[in-house]
C-alpha cells in the first residue's frame, strides 16, 4: 500500500507559478543553481528520464514546466496528449531528480521563464541554442543555455507508432 505521506510529497512538488516564484526566491537566497526545462512529457519514457537526469546534474534544483493539455493539442494535434496534464504532472513529480513541476497554458514558456529567471535553461538536442525560448532572459541575467543530447530511438512519437503497429487494440487490449 502507498503511504499518504509519500503521495503528499509528490503532490507538493506540483506548484502554481506564484508558489514557484516563492520557491525560486528561497533557492536564490540559498545560493542554489536553478535549472529549468519544459516540454509535453507525454508517455514518459527512458529518453525523458535520461534527459531530466542530465538536466538535473547541471545544478542544485530542477524545475519542469509542463505544457497544459490545450497547449499540447495546439502544438501536436487533436489526438495528443495521450495522458492528461494531471497524470503527466504527477509522473514527473514522482521522479527523484525533479524538484518542482508547474503547468503553462501558452505555446511557449517565455512568460514563466521571465517570472522565474532560472540560472540554466535546458533543452534537448533537437534544438540549437539560438532557437531556445527564453535564452535572452536567462543570458541577460548572467545565466546560460545548455543543450542536452537526445537518446537515440527514444521519443513519444516512436512509442505511439510502436503501439499502433501492434494492430488495432480496443480498450481491453483485444484486437478489433
Amino acid at each position: 500500500m502507498i503511504s499518504e505521506n509519500f503521495l503528499n510529497r509528490i503532490y507538493h512538488k506540483i506548484v502554481s507559478w506564484e508558489k514557484l516564484k516563492t520557491m525560486r526566491e528561497r533557492w536564490r537566497a540559498e545560493k542554489k543553481t536553478v535549472v529549468f526545462t519544459n516540454g509535453c512529457f507525454d508517455l514518459l519514457h527512458r529518453g525523458h528520464v535520461e534527459y531530466l537526469a542530465r538536466a538535473r546534474e547541471l545544478g542544485d534544483v530542477l524545475i519542469v514546466a509542463l505544457n497544459s493539455d490545450d497547449s499540447v493539442r495546439r502544438l501536436k494535434g487533436a489526438e495528443r496528449p495521450i495522458l492528461p496534464q494531471d497524470d503527466r504532472a504527477m509522473i514527473l513529480a514522482a521522479l527523484q531528480m525533479v524538484d518542482a513541476v508547474t503547468l503553462f497554458e501558452q505555446d511557449t514558456p517565455y512568460e514563466l521563464i521571465r517570472e522565474i529567471v532560472p540560472d540554466i535553461l535546458v533543452k534537448g538536442g533537437d534544438y540549437k541554442p539560438d532557437q531556445v525560448v527564453g535564452k535572452d532572459i536567462v543570458e541577460n541575467a548572467g545565466g546560460r543555455v545548455e543543450i542536452v543530447p537526445l537518446v537515440a530511438g527514444k521519443s513519444t512519437s516512436e512509442v505511439i507508432e510502436r503501439i499502433q503497429s501492434k494492430g488495432n487494440l480496443n480498450r481491453e487490449g483485444s484486437r478489433e
